[in-house]
């Protein structure tokens, strides 16, 4: 059972009003930082097609969105997951959606192919393909007569990713040096981007993620104390995690295609969120919606400026601080 605090309804409506405040400041400061630092007077006297005005609009503020919508979307996932599965320790990734479309990626690259279609890059479309097998094959196996329940469910993702990720460790091996290196390094999670195409592609995801969640606000609070007590008020358990399962690894296997796998962001920020409003998801969903944005557009401003010129992978980052945050867990749940 997840437990935290359970501030005032006005002291949440604060904590929120605080978070978007600071999500603006965030959005509007972070594209000046980087590898090359930015002043404003280098942005608004910049003439068209000046090397300061395209690193700033076509690279930096593109980055900072996604980057954004990354960490909103693995964040409201794991909040989710956590909810259906009334475990503090799921993520994103647990259910397999990753390791699937990592695994279709790692076939791309390791194949050697190189393709547009449709404005999608063969990584993504690679990507999109795995994330959707895995979900498939997920969910089959949660349906057998035998493991029809939420514990399998999540059981059969468990095992769904191990095998894809001893899948991803064969394909490395028979690669060669430059394919495996390229696998390694998308494992780890960047965000890379050059215009506003896999913006448009992400966000409008994002947004409706965020409205569809905060719509099943109330399902989950009844879900996270049980499913008996849920299905005696009326929930309909199946439906809503049918539901909420293929729109949270539509989301995740999205986001993996075009930034990779970018750990423990939906396991920490959660609980960071609940710390701040409670468990009530209606505050729950829009304060780990921003905090994620947030926590994961900080992240990758310190990537790429720790030591620039060159930049660190974002993933490295969030695994970095997932570590102390894995002792932390413990150590709280043990007094609870």
């Amino acid at each position: 059972m997840i437990v935290a605090s359970l501030p005032k309804h006005s002291t949440k409506k604060i904590i929120l009003s605080s978070l978007l405040v600071v999500t603006v400041f965030v959005l509007i400061f972070s594209p000046f930082f980087g590898s090359t630092p930015l002043a404003l007077k280098d942005i608004f006297s910049a003439t068209e097609g000046k090397r300061e005005l395209d690193i700033f609009w076509q690279m930096r503020v593109p980055r900072v969105i996604l980057a954004f919508c990354a960490g909103a979307i693995f964040s409201m996932s794991g909040m989710v997951f956590q909810a259906i599965f009334r475990n503090p320790l799921v993520s994103p990734f647990t259910l397999g959606v990753s390791a699937g479309a990592s695994l279709g990626a790692s076939i791309y690259i390791a194949s050697g192919f190189s393709f547009y279609l449709l404005g999608l890059s063969g990584l993504s479309i690679f990507s999109l393909l795995g994330a959707g097998f895995s979900i498939i094959l997920v969910w089959f196996l949660a349906q057998l007569p035998a493991t029809r329940s939420m514990t399998k469910l999540l059981l059969a993702g468990v095992v769904i990713s191990f095998f894809f990720m001893s899948l991803i460790l064969f394909i490395q091996y028979l690669s060669g040096l430059y394919q495996s290196f390229r696998i390694t390094r998308w494992l780890m999670g960047s965000i890379y981007v050059f215009g506003y195409e896999e913006v448009s592609q992400v966000f409008p995801l994002a947004i409706v993620g965020l409205l569809i969640i905060w719509y099943f606000a109330q399902e989950l609070n009844l879900l996270t104390t049980g499913e008996e007590i849920a299905l005696s008020r009326g929930v309909d358990v199946h439906g809503l995690v049918k539901v909420l399962f293929f729109l949270i690894s539509l989301m995740i296997g999205s986001i993996v295609s075009v930034c990779g796998p970018v750990a423990f962001v939906g396991i920490m920020v959660p609980h960071m969120g609940r710390l701040m409003v409670g468990t009530d998801h209606r505050y729950l969903t829009m304060t780990t919606f921003l905090f994620g944005g947030i926590f994961l557009v900080v992240c990758d401003t310190l990537a790429r400026t720790i030591i620039a010129p060159a930049e660190i992978p974002v993933g490295i980052i969030t695994a970095i601080l997932g570590g102390p945050f894995f002792f932390w867990l413990l150590f709280e749940q043990r007094k609870g």
